[in-house]
């Protein structure tokens, strides 16, 4: 099959509205979290999330696409055009039907349905619903919207499986272009969902952190005291690419895409596999795509999020196919900076995890003061403080509602 590898990047999270930001706070150990602005939180039990600051799509966006468009929209053509600039991509030497999209989004427009929603029960009951309701709500208008943006005819489709969305639709675009379906495919996800409704369905759920007096410290994946996750919001974006079309340009390649792969845990609506079983034949399964093995893996990116369950189940995962005490791997979860960006996490955790492999450091897991006596002492998970270390593979992990386990693994490039 065709080799596949990374030649743009975009990204927009609560730390820092550009791939380059973005890095610097991770590896700075800096959290997006906050006190919410976006509405007034101060009835539900939750009060806290990652807002995105300063975020203005005025520039990429003209007032109409602003006006037609979902936050979450924004998000993906904002990301989308840094990744698209970032790539170089002469789009218009190029067939148009050889470049898709595959995006994904977890929720959709959340924010677009809450509002047209109240306006009708607020009002008088009479359905004067904007006729942009359904296409700002519905969750693949983002990848119909950067196809149009660019006049990209290729593959075109979302990509919806909880929390693991955008490695789902990762891991489609690497298959898609191995199998010579394409040859450019931007791929990656977005979420807005710091709604009313969205904190409040997370919040009857008993999910989130309810440290709303140190918003900054709530977040905080494998401490014993982690009480939930920290919503986050934002958009991560990848261009990928066949090698030889890459190589005969002369692209800048970040890394290649080494492999993928997908298990369900068939358990519970919302809890993963308590023994992580699902989990780890999705990683096991990820490095026999990549033709690597456990010992070839340098660092992971891992998914969790800071729930009491989530994090232990996953570290089982983990060693069932590392070992108790892998001396060559180093874990690190860093939704402890940016919160849980559900559907979009994979996007920028990808991001994260090919910084890794280009800057030789692995950003730390912040907020640990007291490890879960529960983790295995031999595990080498990088606390509070990024570390220098040789990374020639990658791999990130994501686990979704519904039992939804997409684990992407990434390598150094090498020509």
């Amino acid at each position: 099959m065709k080799r596949v590898v990374i030649t743009g990047m975009g990204a927009l999270t609560p730390i820092g509205n550009d791939v380059a930001s973005f890095w610097d706070s991770l590896v700075a150990g800096k959290s997006g979290a906050a006190t919410i602005t976006r509405f007034n939180a101060s009835a539900f039990r939750t009060q806290i999330a990652c807002e995105l600051k300063g975020f203005s799509p005025e520039g990429i966006l003209d007032r109409n696409e602003i006006k037609r468009t979902d936050l979450f929209t924004q998000y993906a053509l904002v990301a989308a055009d840094q990744a698209m600039k970032d790539a170089n991509l002469d789009i218009a030497a190029m067939d148009p039907f050889d470049i898709g999209v595959i995006w994904g989004s977890g929720q959709g427009g959340m924010q677009t349905f809450e509002e047209q929603v109240k306006e009708y029960v607020q009002g008088d009951f009479v359905p004067r619903f904007s006729p942009f309701f359904v296409p700002k709500l519905i969750a693949n208008m983002a990848s119909g919207m950067i196809s149009m943006k660019y006049g990209l005819m290729g593959i075109n489709y979302t990509t919806v499986s909880a929390c693991s969305t955008s490695n789902t639709a990762i891991m489609d675009a690497l298959n898609y272009i191995r199998l010579g379906k394409a040859k450019v495919i931007v791929t990656g996800g977005s979420e807005a969902p710091i709604t009313e409704a969205s904190i409040g369905g997370f919040c009857a759920m008993k999910a989130m952190s309810t440290r709303n007096d140190d918003p900054t410290s709530a977040c905080r994946p494998f401490d014993a005291d982690r009480d939930g996750f920290v919503m986050g919001e934002g958009a991560g974006a990848l261009v990928l690419e066949e090698y030889e079309h890459a190589k005969a340009r002369g692209a800048k390649i970040y890394a290649e895409v080494a492999g993928a792969s997908m298990t369900a845990d068939a358990y519970h609506m919302t809890a993963t596999h308590p023994e992580g079983l699902g989990a780890a034949k999705a990683m096991e399964f990820a490095l026999k795509d990549a033709d690597l093995k456990p010992t070839d893996v340098q660092y992971l990116n891992a998914h969790a999020t800071s729930t009491p369950v989530g994090d232990l189940s996953e570290i089982k995962a983990i060693t069932r196919l590392f070992g108790d005490a892998p001396t060559h791997l180093q874990i690190s979860a860093t939704k402890s900076m940016t919160g849980h960006l559900l559907g979009a996490a994979g996007a920028i955790e990808a991001i994260a995890s090919v910084m890794a492999i280009r800057h030789s450091i692995i950003p730390p897991t912040i907020n640990v003061h007291t490890p879960d006596p529960a983790l295995p002492a031999g595990l080498n998970i990088v606390i509070n403080k990024a570390v220098e270390a040789k990374v020639d593979v990658a791999m990130s992990d994501t686990f979704g509602f519904g039992g939804h386990n997409g684990i992407v693994v990434f390598k150094k490039f090498n020509g």
